[in-house]
Protein backbone atom coordinates (compact mmCIF):
# COMPACT_ATOMS: atom_id res chain seq x y z
CA UNK A 1 0.00 0.00 0.00
CA UNK A 2 2.92 2.59 0.35
CA UNK A 3 4.00 2.60 -2.82
CA UNK A 4 0.46 4.06 -3.70
CA UNK A 5 0.79 6.70 -1.24
CA UNK A 6 3.00 9.00 -2.98
CA UNK A 7 0.35 8.89 -6.18
CA UNK A 8 -2.53 9.51 -3.92
CA UNK A 9 -1.06 12.57 -2.51
CA UNK A 10 -0.61 13.83 -5.99
CA UNK A 11 -4.14 13.16 -7.25
CA UNK A 12 -5.28 14.59 -3.48
CA UNK A 13 -3.22 17.62 -4.48
CA UNK A 14 -4.14 18.07 -8.06
CA UNK A 15 -7.87 17.92 -6.55
CA UNK A 16 -7.89 20.91 -4.40
CA UNK A 17 -5.85 22.91 -6.83
CA UNK A 18 -7.88 22.13 -9.44
CA UNK A 19 -10.58 23.58 -7.30
CA UNK A 20 -9.20 26.94 -7.46
CA UNK A 21 -10.13 29.11 -10.38
CA UNK A 22 -7.67 31.83 -10.97
CA UNK A 23 -8.66 34.78 -13.64
CA UNK A 24 -4.34 35.89 -13.86
CA UNK A 25 -1.60 34.33 -12.98
CA UNK A 26 1.70 36.19 -11.66
CA UNK A 27 4.88 34.02 -12.34
CA UNK A 28 8.94 35.47 -12.53
CA UNK A 29 9.95 33.34 -14.67
CA UNK A 30 7.27 33.86 -17.47
CA UNK A 31 4.80 30.87 -17.35
CA UNK A 32 2.15 32.86 -16.28
CA UNK A 33 -0.11 36.03 -17.70
CA UNK A 34 2.28 38.55 -16.19
CA UNK A 35 5.66 38.71 -14.38
CA UNK A 36 4.84 41.22 -12.04
CA UNK A 37 2.05 42.26 -9.62
CA UNK A 38 2.05 45.89 -11.23
CA UNK A 39 1.02 44.20 -14.47
CA UNK A 40 -1.92 41.62 -13.19
CA UNK A 41 -3.33 44.63 -11.35
CA UNK A 42 -2.90 46.75 -14.64
CA UNK A 43 -5.24 44.08 -16.59
CA UNK A 44 -8.03 44.48 -13.94
CA UNK A 45 -10.97 45.40 -15.38
CA UNK A 46 -11.87 49.32 -15.17
CA UNK A 47 -15.01 48.57 -12.93
CA UNK A 48 -15.10 45.71 -10.78
CA UNK A 49 -18.37 44.27 -10.32
CA UNK A 50 -17.26 40.53 -10.35
CA UNK A 51 -14.79 38.63 -8.05
CA UNK A 52 -10.89 38.60 -9.32
CA UNK A 53 -8.63 36.21 -8.56
CA UNK A 54 -5.07 36.63 -9.07
CA UNK A 55 -2.66 33.69 -8.32
CA UNK A 56 1.34 34.98 -7.33
CA UNK A 57 3.80 32.11 -8.12
CA UNK A 58 6.53 31.49 -5.70
CA UNK A 59 9.22 34.61 -5.46
CA UNK A 60 9.96 37.84 -4.14
CA UNK A 61 8.16 40.33 -5.50
CA UNK A 62 9.93 43.64 -5.27
CA UNK A 63 7.11 46.47 -5.94
CA UNK A 64 4.32 48.12 -4.26
CA UNK A 65 0.90 47.89 -5.76
CA UNK A 66 -2.06 49.69 -5.56
CA UNK A 67 -5.73 48.27 -5.51
CA UNK A 68 -8.45 50.25 -6.47
CA UNK A 69 -11.01 47.75 -7.50
CA UNK A 70 -13.90 45.87 -5.46
CA UNK A 71 -13.82 41.69 -5.10
CA UNK A 72 -10.04 41.31 -5.77
CA UNK A 73 -8.21 38.40 -4.59
CA UNK A 74 -4.58 38.03 -4.19
CA UNK A 75 -3.45 34.68 -3.63
CA UNK A 76 0.19 33.26 -3.42
CA UNK A 77 1.06 29.59 -3.98
CA UNK A 78 3.00 29.57 -0.82
CA UNK A 79 3.09 31.75 2.53
CA UNK A 80 6.44 31.65 3.75
CA UNK A 81 8.08 31.72 -0.55
CA UNK A 82 5.49 34.20 -1.86
CA UNK A 83 6.68 37.71 -0.89
CA UNK A 84 6.01 41.14 -1.95
CA UNK A 85 8.59 43.40 -0.28
CA UNK A 86 9.78 47.08 -0.62
CA UNK A 87 11.70 49.40 1.48
CA UNK A 88 9.43 52.67 2.40
CA UNK A 89 9.63 54.53 5.17
CA UNK A 90 6.41 56.98 5.40
CA UNK A 91 8.54 59.74 5.90
CA UNK A 92 9.68 59.26 2.58
CA UNK A 93 6.82 58.91 0.96
CA UNK A 94 5.66 61.80 2.66
CA UNK A 95 8.91 63.95 0.91
CA UNK A 96 7.63 62.31 -1.99
CA UNK A 97 4.15 61.04 -2.46
CA UNK A 98 2.78 58.97 -5.40
CA UNK A 99 -0.72 57.58 -6.29
CA UNK A 100 0.78 54.11 -5.18
CA UNK A 101 0.25 54.94 -1.84
CA UNK A 102 2.86 55.05 1.28
CA UNK A 103 2.30 50.90 1.65
CA UNK A 104 3.79 47.86 0.08
CA UNK A 105 0.17 47.02 -0.71
CA UNK A 106 -2.32 49.80 -0.67
CA UNK A 107 -6.29 48.82 -0.59
CA UNK A 108 -8.65 51.52 -1.95
CA UNK A 109 -11.81 49.37 -2.69
CA UNK A 110 -14.39 46.99 -1.17
CA UNK A 111 -13.87 43.37 -0.75
CA UNK A 112 -10.29 42.49 -1.01
CA UNK A 113 -8.96 39.84 0.22
CA UNK A 114 -4.97 38.65 0.51
CA UNK A 115 -4.06 34.92 1.42
CA UNK A 116 -1.08 32.80 1.63
CA UNK A 117 1.15 35.92 1.43
CA UNK A 118 4.77 37.50 2.89
CA UNK A 119 3.91 40.93 3.05
CA UNK A 120 7.17 43.40 3.90
CA UNK A 121 8.15 46.54 4.38
CA UNK A 122 11.85 46.05 4.46
CA UNK A 123 12.82 49.40 5.79
CA UNK A 124 15.66 48.48 8.46
CA UNK A 125 15.20 51.03 11.50
CA UNK A 126 13.11 50.14 14.12
CA UNK A 127 10.38 52.14 15.17
CA UNK A 128 9.53 55.01 12.33
CA UNK A 129 6.25 54.05 10.25
CA UNK A 130 6.55 51.77 7.85
CA UNK A 131 3.09 50.20 6.42
CA UNK A 132 2.96 46.84 5.01
CA UNK A 133 -0.34 46.89 4.18
CA UNK A 134 -2.14 50.17 4.23
CA UNK A 135 -5.89 51.19 3.11
CA UNK A 136 -9.44 52.48 3.06
CA UNK A 137 -12.11 49.92 2.40
CA UNK A 138 -14.33 47.53 4.03
CA UNK A 139 -14.57 43.83 4.41
CA UNK A 140 -11.18 43.35 4.38
CA UNK A 141 -9.67 40.15 4.78
CA UNK A 142 -5.89 38.65 5.41
CA UNK A 143 -5.91 35.39 5.63
CA UNK A 144 -2.81 33.02 6.09
CA UNK A 145 0.05 35.95 6.00
CA UNK A 146 3.04 37.10 7.34
CA UNK A 147 3.33 40.99 7.78
CA UNK A 148 6.52 42.27 8.58
CA UNK A 149 7.64 45.43 9.52
CA UNK A 150 10.64 46.74 12.27
CA UNK A 151 8.67 50.08 11.93
CA UNK A 152 5.03 51.48 13.13
CA UNK A 153 1.49 50.39 11.67
CA UNK A 154 2.73 47.40 10.35
CA UNK A 155 -1.21 47.02 9.13
CA UNK A 156 -3.26 50.24 9.30
CA UNK A 157 -6.73 49.88 7.64
CA UNK A 158 -8.24 53.11 7.90
CA UNK A 159 -11.89 53.18 7.07
CA UNK A 160 -12.86 54.50 10.58
CA UNK A 161 -16.67 55.03 9.35
CA UNK A 162 -17.34 51.82 8.35
CA UNK A 163 -14.29 49.26 7.72
CA UNK A 164 -14.28 46.00 9.12
CA UNK A 165 -11.16 43.46 8.87
CA UNK A 166 -11.32 40.03 9.18
CA UNK A 167 -7.49 38.15 10.12
CA UNK A 168 -6.52 34.69 10.82
CA UNK A 169 -3.95 32.66 10.59
CA UNK A 170 -1.83 35.59 10.29
CA UNK A 171 1.55 36.33 11.82
CA UNK A 172 2.09 40.08 12.41
CA UNK A 173 5.80 41.69 13.20
CA UNK A 174 6.45 45.41 14.15
CA UNK A 175 6.89 48.35 16.14
CA UNK A 176 4.53 51.03 17.57
CA UNK A 177 1.22 50.20 17.17
CA UNK A 178 1.40 47.70 14.39
CA UNK A 179 -2.14 46.33 13.93
CA UNK A 180 -4.06 49.62 14.62
CA UNK A 181 -7.48 49.48 12.85
CA UNK A 182 -10.21 52.17 12.83
CA UNK A 183 -13.77 50.93 12.69
CA UNK A 184 -14.63 46.91 13.23
CA UNK A 185 -11.79 44.27 13.40
CA UNK A 186 -11.71 40.67 14.56
CA UNK A 187 -8.37 38.31 14.42
CA UNK A 188 -8.42 34.49 15.07
CA UNK A 189 -5.43 32.26 15.59
CA UNK A 190 -2.83 34.17 14.94
CA UNK A 191 0.93 35.38 16.01
CA UNK A 192 1.53 39.22 17.13
CA UNK A 193 5.43 40.07 18.04
CA UNK A 194 6.50 43.93 18.92
CA UNK A 195 10.02 44.72 18.36
CA UNK A 196 9.81 47.52 20.32
CA UNK A 197 9.71 48.66 24.40
CA UNK A 198 6.29 49.69 23.16
CA UNK A 199 2.37 49.22 22.93
CA UNK A 200 1.88 46.57 19.95
CA UNK A 201 -1.89 47.08 19.24
CA UNK A 202 -4.01 50.31 18.68
CA UNK A 203 -7.73 51.08 18.12
CA UNK A 204 -10.31 54.31 16.85
CA UNK A 205 -13.58 53.61 17.20
CA UNK A 206 -15.13 57.32 17.82
CA UNK A 207 -17.43 56.93 14.75
CA UNK A 208 -19.59 54.01 16.23
CA UNK A 209 -20.27 53.07 19.68
CA UNK A 210 -19.96 49.04 18.68
CA UNK A 211 -16.85 49.39 16.66
CA UNK A 212 -14.49 47.14 18.31
CA UNK A 213 -11.29 45.21 18.10
CA UNK A 214 -11.90 41.28 19.08
CA UNK A 215 -8.64 39.33 19.25
CA UNK A 216 -9.71 35.20 19.78
CA UNK A 217 -7.22 32.27 20.42
CA UNK A 218 -4.12 34.29 19.73
CA UNK A 219 -0.67 34.70 20.68
CA UNK A 220 0.89 37.73 21.49
CA UNK A 221 4.58 38.13 22.25
CA UNK A 222 7.39 40.80 21.91
CA UNK A 223 10.60 41.89 23.15
CA UNK A 224 11.13 42.40 26.93
CA UNK A 225 8.97 44.99 28.67
CA UNK A 226 6.67 45.65 25.64
CA UNK A 227 3.20 47.11 26.37
CA UNK A 228 0.06 45.63 24.92
CA UNK A 229 -2.04 48.37 23.83
CA UNK A 230 -3.28 51.72 23.85
CA UNK A 231 -5.54 54.40 21.78
CA UNK A 232 -6.21 58.17 21.61
CA UNK A 233 -9.64 57.84 20.48
CA UNK A 234 -12.48 56.35 21.55
CA UNK A 235 -11.70 52.52 21.60
CA UNK A 236 -13.02 48.93 22.14
CA UNK A 237 -10.34 45.87 22.93
CA UNK A 238 -11.94 42.32 23.61
CA UNK A 239 -9.35 39.52 24.24
CA UNK A 240 -11.10 35.87 24.56
CA UNK A 241 -8.09 33.02 25.10
CA UNK A 242 -5.33 34.72 24.12
CA UNK A 243 -1.57 34.09 26.12
CA UNK A 244 0.54 36.71 26.67
CA UNK A 245 4.42 36.43 26.45
CA UNK A 246 6.10 36.71 29.65
CA UNK A 247 7.45 39.33 28.10
CA UNK A 248 4.61 41.60 28.66
CA UNK A 249 5.19 43.85 30.96
CA UNK A 250 2.59 45.30 33.94
CA UNK A 251 1.24 48.08 31.99
CA UNK A 252 -2.77 48.04 31.25
CA UNK A 253 -4.07 49.21 28.37
CA UNK A 254 -4.11 53.21 28.02
CA UNK A 255 -5.91 56.32 26.83
CA UNK A 256 -2.76 58.42 25.26
CA UNK A 257 -3.31 62.09 26.95
CA UNK A 258 -0.92 65.38 26.42
CA UNK A 259 -0.48 68.37 28.27
CA UNK A 260 -1.65 70.45 26.09
CA UNK A 261 -5.43 69.37 26.07
CA UNK A 262 -6.37 70.97 22.39
CA UNK A 263 -4.52 67.97 20.98
CA UNK A 264 -6.76 65.36 23.45
CA UNK A 265 -9.65 63.67 21.24
CA UNK A 266 -12.83 63.35 22.96
CA UNK A 267 -13.94 60.48 25.53
CA UNK A 268 -17.16 59.64 26.41
CA UNK A 269 -17.85 56.10 26.37
CA UNK A 270 -14.83 55.18 29.16
CA UNK A 271 -12.20 52.70 29.26
CA UNK A 272 -13.79 49.43 27.44
CA UNK A 273 -10.52 46.97 28.13
CA UNK A 274 -12.28 43.31 28.14
CA UNK A 275 -10.66 39.72 29.02
CA UNK A 276 -11.98 36.38 28.90
CA UNK A 277 -10.06 33.34 29.03
CA UNK A 278 -6.61 34.78 28.33
CA UNK A 279 -3.37 33.98 30.42
CA UNK A 280 -0.09 35.01 30.52
CA UNK A 281 3.13 33.29 30.99
CA UNK A 282 4.34 33.18 34.18
CA UNK A 283 0.91 34.24 35.90
CA UNK A 284 -1.67 37.10 35.10
CA UNK A 285 -1.45 40.77 35.92
CA UNK A 286 -4.53 42.12 37.97
CA UNK A 287 -6.11 43.94 34.87
CA UNK A 288 -6.38 40.87 32.14
CA UNK A 289 -8.79 38.93 34.70
CA UNK A 290 -11.82 37.99 33.16
CA UNK A 291 -14.32 40.84 33.35
CA UNK A 292 -16.61 40.53 29.77
CA UNK A 293 -19.41 40.53 31.95
CA UNK A 294 -18.93 43.66 32.92
CA UNK A 295 -19.74 44.95 29.06
CA UNK A 296 -22.94 42.35 29.14
CA UNK A 297 -21.21 39.92 26.67
CA UNK A 298 -20.63 36.58 26.42
CA UNK A 299 -17.59 34.80 25.46
CA UNK A 300 -19.71 32.20 23.35
CA UNK A 301 -21.66 34.88 20.95
CA UNK A 302 -18.33 36.68 20.07
CA UNK A 303 -17.86 35.66 16.59
CA UNK A 304 -17.24 37.56 13.15
CA UNK A 305 -20.70 37.85 12.61
CA UNK A 306 -21.59 39.26 16.16
CA UNK A 307 -18.40 41.74 15.92
CA UNK A 308 -19.66 43.17 12.38
CA UNK A 309 -22.95 43.74 13.91
CA UNK A 310 -24.21 41.06 11.75
CA UNK A 311 -23.36 43.37 8.74
CA UNK A 312 -21.07 40.61 7.69
CA UNK A 313 -20.39 37.04 8.48
CA UNK A 314 -16.57 36.27 6.55
CA UNK A 315 -16.55 32.55 8.01
CA UNK A 316 -20.44 31.71 6.79
CA UNK A 317 -20.36 28.45 4.23
CA UNK A 318 -23.90 30.00 3.03
CA UNK A 319 -24.38 30.92 -0.25
CA UNK A 320 -26.31 33.62 -2.00
CA UNK A 321 -29.95 32.49 -1.97
CA UNK A 322 -32.79 33.38 -4.91
CA UNK A 323 -35.19 36.06 -4.19
CA UNK A 324 -36.81 35.87 -7.63
CA UNK A 325 -36.86 33.80 -10.77
CA UNK A 326 -38.98 35.60 -13.44
CA UNK A 327 -39.78 33.35 -16.79
CA UNK A 328 -39.45 35.70 -20.08
CA UNK A 329 -40.15 33.62 -23.10
CA UNK A 330 -36.99 31.31 -23.16
CA UNK A 331 -35.00 33.16 -20.50
CA UNK A 332 -35.13 32.68 -17.03
CA UNK A 333 -33.62 35.77 -15.18
CA UNK A 334 -32.93 34.72 -11.44
CA UNK A 335 -32.32 37.84 -9.03
CA UNK A 336 -29.91 36.88 -5.67
CA UNK A 337 -29.96 38.65 -2.54
CA UNK A 338 -26.37 39.58 -3.00
CA UNK A 339 -23.67 40.38 -5.86
CA UNK A 340 -22.91 37.31 -7.55
CA UNK A 341 -19.86 36.37 -9.82
CA UNK A 342 -19.75 33.80 -12.77
CA UNK A 343 -16.69 31.65 -13.76
CA UNK A 344 -17.09 29.93 -16.93
CA UNK A 345 -20.52 29.33 -18.79
CA UNK A 346 -22.76 27.30 -16.03
CA UNK A 347 -25.50 25.07 -17.65
CA UNK A 348 -28.21 24.30 -15.20
CA UNK A 349 -30.32 21.40 -15.50
CA UNK A 350 -34.19 21.47 -13.37
CA UNK A 351 -36.06 18.24 -11.49
CA UNK A 352 -37.83 17.90 -14.81
CA UNK A 353 -34.70 17.84 -16.88
CA UNK A 354 -35.05 21.06 -18.90
CA UNK A 355 -31.55 22.31 -19.17
CA UNK A 356 -30.14 26.30 -18.68
CA UNK A 357 -27.28 27.80 -20.57
CA UNK A 358 -26.09 30.82 -19.05
CA UNK A 359 -26.23 34.26 -21.15
CA UNK A 360 -25.17 36.75 -18.74
CA UNK A 361 -24.55 38.44 -15.80
CA UNK A 362 -21.61 39.51 -13.55
CA UNK A 363 -22.64 42.58 -12.84
CA UNK A 364 -24.71 42.52 -9.81
CA UNK A 365 -26.91 40.19 -8.49
CA UNK A 366 -28.77 39.49 -11.86
CA UNK A 367 -28.41 36.38 -13.40
CA UNK A 368 -29.73 35.46 -17.27
CA UNK A 369 -30.25 31.79 -18.40
CA UNK A 370 -31.71 30.53 -22.12
CA UNK A 371 -33.66 27.12 -21.87
CA UNK A 372 -33.91 27.08 -25.59
CA UNK A 373 -37.87 26.68 -25.72
CA UNK A 374 -40.54 28.36 -24.23
CA UNK A 375 -40.76 28.16 -20.03
CA UNK A 376 -42.93 26.78 -17.75
CA UNK A 377 -43.16 27.29 -13.69
CA UNK A 378 -42.02 23.15 -13.83
CA UNK A 379 -39.39 23.80 -16.11
CA UNK A 380 -37.92 26.19 -13.47
CA UNK A 381 -37.36 24.04 -10.01
CA UNK A 382 -35.49 22.19 -8.39
CA UNK A 383 -32.44 23.62 -10.10
CA UNK A 384 -28.87 22.59 -10.13
CA UNK A 385 -25.40 23.14 -11.94
CA UNK A 386 -24.75 20.09 -14.12
CA UNK A 387 -20.91 21.26 -15.56
CA UNK A 388 -17.66 22.95 -14.17
CA UNK A 389 -19.61 26.43 -14.24
CA UNK A 390 -19.71 28.41 -10.90
CA UNK A 391 -21.60 31.13 -9.59
CA UNK A 392 -21.11 32.27 -6.14
CA UNK A 393 -21.08 36.03 -4.07
CA UNK A 394 -18.60 38.38 -4.49
CA UNK A 395 -18.64 39.58 -1.58
CA UNK A 396 -15.30 39.08 0.73
CA UNK A 397 -15.54 35.23 2.47
CA UNK A 398 -12.92 33.09 4.01
CA UNK A 399 -14.28 30.11 1.75
CA UNK A 400 -16.20 30.66 -1.64
CA UNK A 401 -19.85 30.64 -0.98
CA UNK A 402 -21.42 28.74 -4.28
CA UNK A 403 -25.62 30.44 -4.68
CA UNK A 404 -28.42 28.12 -2.84
CA UNK A 405 -30.40 27.63 -6.25
CA UNK A 406 -33.20 25.79 -4.13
Amino acid sequence: MKKFLPLLLILMVSVVFAHEKYDIVVAQDGTGDCKTLTEAIKKLPMFSYRRVTIFIKKGTYNERIRIERDYVTLIGEDKDETKIVYNLPREEWNKNPDNIGPGVVNIYADDVVLKNLTIENSQPEIGPHAFAVYGFGTRTIIYNCNLISKGADTVSLWNYKDGMYYHAKCSFTGAVDFVCPRGWCFIRDSKFYEVKKTAALWHAGAYDKNQKFVIKNSFIDGVEGFQLARHHYEAQFIFIDCIFSENLSDAPIYRVTYEDTTRNRIFHWGKRYYFEGCRKEGGNYDWMNDNLSRAGYYKEEITPAWTFDFRWDPESTEGPSIIEKKIDGEFLVINFDEPVTVHGIPELTSSNGTKFIYVSGNENSTVKLKAGKPLKKDDCEGLRITNDGEIFSSKASVRQRNVRLN
